[in-house]
Protein backbone atom coordinates (compact mmCIF):
# COMPACT_ATOMS: atom_id res chain seq x y z
CA UNK A 1 0.00 0.00 0.00
CA UNK A 2 1.32 3.25 -0.99
CA UNK A 3 0.92 6.15 1.18
CA UNK A 4 1.41 9.84 0.12
CA UNK A 5 2.26 12.68 2.74
CA UNK A 6 2.56 16.48 2.74
CA UNK A 7 3.41 18.94 5.70
CA UNK A 8 2.97 22.79 5.02
CA UNK A 9 3.43 26.00 7.01
CA UNK A 10 0.79 27.84 5.95
CA UNK A 11 1.81 30.80 7.74
CA UNK A 12 -1.70 31.77 8.96
CA UNK A 13 -4.44 28.85 6.93
CA UNK A 14 -7.20 31.51 6.87
CA UNK A 15 -5.27 34.04 5.19
CA UNK A 16 -4.00 30.81 2.77
CA UNK A 17 -7.08 30.02 1.82
CA UNK A 18 -8.18 33.15 -0.14
CA UNK A 19 -5.60 32.61 -2.11
CA UNK A 20 -6.48 31.09 -5.90
CA UNK A 21 -2.75 29.11 -5.53
CA UNK A 22 -3.41 27.02 -2.51
CA UNK A 23 -6.73 25.73 -4.13
CA UNK A 24 -5.33 24.85 -7.04
CA UNK A 25 -3.13 23.01 -4.97
CA UNK A 26 -5.30 21.48 -2.73
CA UNK A 27 -7.66 20.50 -5.35
CA UNK A 28 -5.28 18.83 -7.36
CA UNK A 29 -3.18 16.98 -4.85
CA UNK A 30 -3.05 13.42 -4.42
CA UNK A 31 -1.91 12.96 -1.05
CA UNK A 32 -3.35 11.13 1.39
CA UNK A 33 -2.71 12.73 4.50
CA UNK A 34 -1.73 16.73 4.81
CA UNK A 35 -0.28 18.33 7.65
CA UNK A 36 -0.49 22.33 7.89
CA UNK A 37 1.65 24.10 10.56
CA UNK A 38 1.65 27.53 11.70
CA UNK A 39 -2.34 27.43 11.11
CA UNK A 40 -3.07 30.58 13.53
CA UNK A 41 -6.50 29.52 14.01
CA UNK A 42 -8.82 27.86 16.17
CA UNK A 43 -10.86 24.79 14.78
CA UNK A 44 -14.21 27.39 15.14
CA UNK A 45 -12.14 29.69 13.02
CA UNK A 46 -11.22 27.55 9.96
CA UNK A 47 -12.91 28.57 6.47
CA UNK A 48 -16.26 27.32 6.04
CA UNK A 49 -14.85 25.55 2.47
CA UNK A 50 -11.67 23.46 4.26
CA UNK A 51 -13.66 22.85 7.39
CA UNK A 52 -16.56 21.21 5.29
CA UNK A 53 -14.03 19.20 2.82
CA UNK A 54 -15.20 16.02 2.16
CA UNK A 55 -13.09 12.98 2.33
CA UNK A 56 -10.91 13.66 5.30
CA UNK A 57 -10.49 13.00 8.62
CA UNK A 58 -9.44 16.41 10.20
CA UNK A 59 -7.73 16.82 13.67
CA UNK A 60 -6.19 19.86 15.08
CA UNK A 61 -4.06 21.16 17.94
CA UNK A 62 -4.41 24.84 18.77
CA UNK A 63 -2.54 27.12 20.89
CA UNK A 64 -4.10 28.66 24.21
CA UNK A 65 -3.11 32.10 22.99
CA UNK A 66 -5.28 33.39 20.09
CA UNK A 67 -3.45 33.65 16.52
CA UNK A 68 -0.54 31.95 17.03
CA UNK A 69 0.94 28.30 16.30
CA UNK A 70 -1.04 25.46 15.58
CA UNK A 71 -1.14 22.50 13.67
CA UNK A 72 -3.72 20.50 11.64
CA UNK A 73 -3.85 17.39 9.37
CA UNK A 74 -6.32 16.20 7.25
CA UNK A 75 -5.98 12.06 6.21
CA UNK A 76 -7.82 10.14 4.16
CA UNK A 77 -7.18 7.30 6.31
CA UNK A 78 -9.09 6.88 9.28
CA UNK A 79 -6.49 7.49 12.19
CA UNK A 80 -6.20 4.67 15.35
CA UNK A 81 -5.47 7.52 17.81
CA UNK A 82 -4.79 11.06 17.66
CA UNK A 83 -2.86 12.36 21.15
CA UNK A 84 -2.14 16.48 21.39
CA UNK A 85 0.96 17.23 22.70
CA UNK A 86 4.09 15.61 24.17
CA UNK A 87 1.94 15.21 27.45
CA UNK A 88 4.46 18.25 29.29
CA UNK A 89 1.83 20.35 30.16
CA UNK A 90 5.09 23.57 29.90
CA UNK A 91 5.65 22.64 26.61
CA UNK A 92 1.86 21.66 25.48
CA UNK A 93 0.52 25.38 25.87
CA UNK A 94 1.50 26.54 21.98
CA UNK A 95 -0.37 23.73 20.17
CA UNK A 96 2.53 22.78 18.11
CA UNK A 97 2.02 18.80 18.19
CA UNK A 98 0.12 16.51 16.71
CA UNK A 99 0.86 12.54 17.30
CA UNK A 100 -1.74 10.36 15.45
CA UNK A 101 -1.42 6.64 15.06
CA UNK A 102 -1.95 4.96 11.62
CA UNK A 103 -2.30 0.76 11.28
CA UNK A 104 1.48 1.43 9.78
CA UNK A 105 3.36 4.29 11.56
CA UNK A 106 3.14 6.64 14.26
CA UNK A 107 2.58 10.42 12.49
CA UNK A 108 4.23 13.25 14.48
CA UNK A 109 2.82 16.42 12.25
CA UNK A 110 5.20 19.52 14.75
CA UNK A 111 5.53 23.25 14.38
CA UNK A 112 8.93 23.39 16.15
CA UNK A 113 9.36 26.40 18.35
CA UNK A 114 11.65 29.06 16.89
CA UNK A 115 14.75 30.14 19.04
CA UNK A 116 13.70 33.91 18.66
CA UNK A 117 15.65 37.10 18.23
CA UNK A 118 18.78 36.93 20.41
CA UNK A 119 18.19 33.20 21.29
CA UNK A 120 15.90 34.08 24.09
CA UNK A 121 13.54 31.04 23.49
CA UNK A 122 16.35 28.79 22.80
CA UNK A 123 16.30 26.81 26.30
CA UNK A 124 12.20 26.70 25.73
CA UNK A 125 13.27 24.76 22.17
CA UNK A 126 16.07 22.44 23.27
CA UNK A 127 13.52 21.25 26.18
CA UNK A 128 11.32 20.82 23.79
CA UNK A 129 13.32 18.94 21.13
CA UNK A 130 14.73 16.86 23.84
CA UNK A 131 11.37 15.69 25.32
CA UNK A 132 10.49 14.95 21.49
CA UNK A 133 13.47 12.91 20.82
CA UNK A 134 13.26 11.05 24.17
CA UNK A 135 9.61 9.78 23.48
CA UNK A 136 10.38 9.41 19.56
CA UNK A 137 13.06 6.95 20.67
CA UNK A 138 11.25 4.96 23.49
CA UNK A 139 9.08 4.19 20.60
CA UNK A 140 11.25 3.24 18.03
CA UNK A 141 12.49 0.75 20.99
CA UNK A 142 9.46 -0.62 21.26
CA UNK A 143 9.53 -1.90 17.45
CA UNK A 144 7.36 1.50 16.25
CA UNK A 145 7.83 3.13 13.20
CA UNK A 146 7.68 7.21 13.21
CA UNK A 147 7.42 9.80 10.62
CA UNK A 148 8.04 13.22 12.25
CA UNK A 149 7.10 16.01 10.02
CA UNK A 150 6.74 19.59 10.04
CA UNK A 151 8.35 23.32 10.02
CA UNK A 152 11.70 22.32 12.39
CA UNK A 153 12.41 25.53 12.22
CA UNK A 154 16.02 24.04 11.72
CA UNK A 155 18.55 24.68 9.06
CA UNK A 156 20.74 21.86 9.79
CA UNK A 157 23.88 21.92 7.39
CA UNK A 158 25.73 24.36 5.42
CA UNK A 159 24.27 23.35 1.94
CA UNK A 160 20.85 23.86 3.45
CA UNK A 161 20.90 27.82 3.75
CA UNK A 162 22.14 29.96 1.04
CA UNK A 163 24.72 31.88 2.43
CA UNK A 164 26.26 30.06 5.25
CA UNK A 165 28.31 32.47 6.60
CA UNK A 166 26.06 34.92 7.08
CA UNK A 167 23.78 32.85 8.62
CA UNK A 168 25.88 32.30 11.76
CA UNK A 169 24.29 32.84 15.04
CA UNK A 170 20.76 33.29 13.59
CA UNK A 171 18.01 31.68 14.90
CA UNK A 172 17.60 28.31 12.88
CA UNK A 173 20.68 27.90 12.35
CA UNK A 174 22.70 27.95 15.78
CA UNK A 175 24.92 25.55 16.92
CA UNK A 176 22.91 23.98 19.59
CA UNK A 177 19.74 23.81 17.07
CA UNK A 178 21.95 22.01 14.58
CA UNK A 179 23.56 19.75 16.86
CA UNK A 180 20.25 18.24 17.25
CA UNK A 181 19.67 17.52 14.39
CA UNK A 182 22.70 15.06 14.59
CA UNK A 183 21.52 13.83 17.98
CA UNK A 184 18.06 12.50 16.28
CA UNK A 185 19.83 10.80 13.17
CA UNK A 186 22.23 9.76 15.47
CA UNK A 187 19.93 8.27 17.48
CA UNK A 188 18.60 5.88 14.27
CA UNK A 189 15.88 8.47 12.72
CA UNK A 190 16.85 9.49 8.74
CA UNK A 191 16.01 12.76 6.54
CA UNK A 192 13.97 11.20 3.54
CA UNK A 193 14.82 14.25 1.16
CA UNK A 194 18.59 13.84 1.59
CA UNK A 195 17.92 9.91 0.59
CA UNK A 196 17.20 11.19 -2.54
CA UNK A 197 19.23 14.62 -3.67
CA UNK A 198 22.70 15.41 -2.15
CA UNK A 199 22.57 18.93 -4.35
CA UNK A 200 22.27 22.49 -3.14
CA UNK A 201 19.87 25.18 -3.34
CA UNK A 202 17.33 22.91 -1.97
CA UNK A 203 15.14 25.08 0.28
CA UNK A 204 11.88 25.56 1.77
CA UNK A 205 11.20 29.04 3.63
CA UNK A 206 12.03 32.20 1.78
CA UNK A 207 12.25 35.88 3.78
CA UNK A 208 8.87 37.86 2.26
CA UNK A 209 12.09 40.65 2.41
CA UNK A 210 14.40 41.82 -0.69
CA UNK A 211 12.54 39.28 -3.48
CA UNK A 212 14.07 36.08 -1.48
CA UNK A 213 11.82 33.25 -3.29
CA UNK A 214 12.74 35.03 -6.48
CA UNK A 215 16.24 34.94 -6.15
CA UNK A 216 16.37 31.49 -4.22
CA UNK A 217 17.94 32.95 -1.35
CA UNK A 218 16.31 30.43 1.26
CA UNK A 219 16.77 27.78 4.16
CA UNK A 220 15.56 24.25 4.24
CA UNK A 221 13.42 24.03 7.18
CA UNK A 222 10.98 21.72 6.84
CA UNK A 223 11.40 17.69 7.06
CA UNK A 224 9.99 14.73 6.63
CA UNK A 225 12.43 11.81 9.18
CA UNK A 226 11.90 8.36 9.22
CA UNK A 227 12.99 5.45 11.35
CA UNK A 228 15.94 3.96 10.01
CA UNK A 229 14.16 0.77 9.92
CA UNK A 230 11.63 1.51 7.63
CA UNK A 231 13.94 3.54 5.27
CA UNK A 232 13.03 0.87 2.56
CA UNK A 233 9.79 1.56 2.47
CA UNK A 234 10.55 5.03 1.60
CA UNK A 235 9.95 5.88 -2.57
CA UNK A 236 10.42 9.12 -2.67
CA UNK A 237 10.64 12.66 -0.50
CA UNK A 238 10.67 16.11 -2.45
CA UNK A 239 10.26 19.58 -1.86
CA UNK A 240 7.65 21.24 -4.01
CA UNK A 241 9.20 24.71 -4.41
CA UNK A 242 7.04 25.36 -7.40
CA UNK A 243 3.43 25.36 -5.05
CA UNK A 244 3.14 28.91 -3.21
CA UNK A 245 0.65 30.46 -0.91
CA UNK A 246 3.26 31.16 2.03
CA UNK A 247 6.44 32.17 3.18
CA UNK A 248 7.25 28.21 3.07
CA UNK A 249 6.74 25.50 0.54
CA UNK A 250 5.39 22.15 0.58
CA UNK A 251 7.61 18.67 0.85
CA UNK A 252 6.16 15.33 0.11
CA UNK A 253 7.44 12.04 1.62
CA UNK A 254 5.84 8.38 0.03
CA UNK A 255 5.86 5.28 1.33
CA UNK A 256 5.11 1.73 0.52
CA UNK A 257 4.14 -0.89 3.31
Amino acid sequence: MSIKLVSWNVNGIRALSKKEEFWEWFDNTDADIINFQEVRSTKEQIPEKLADVEGFHKSFNEAEKKGYSGVGTYSKIEPVDVVKGLGIEELDGEGRVLRIEYPNFILYNIYFPNSGTGAKRLDFKVEFCNALLKQIVDLKNKGKNVVVTGDYNIAHNPIDVYNPKNCEGKSGYLPEERSWLDELENAGFVDTFRMFDEGENNFTWWSYRTRARERNAGWRLDYFYVNEEIKGNVKSAKILNEVFGSDHCPVTLELDF
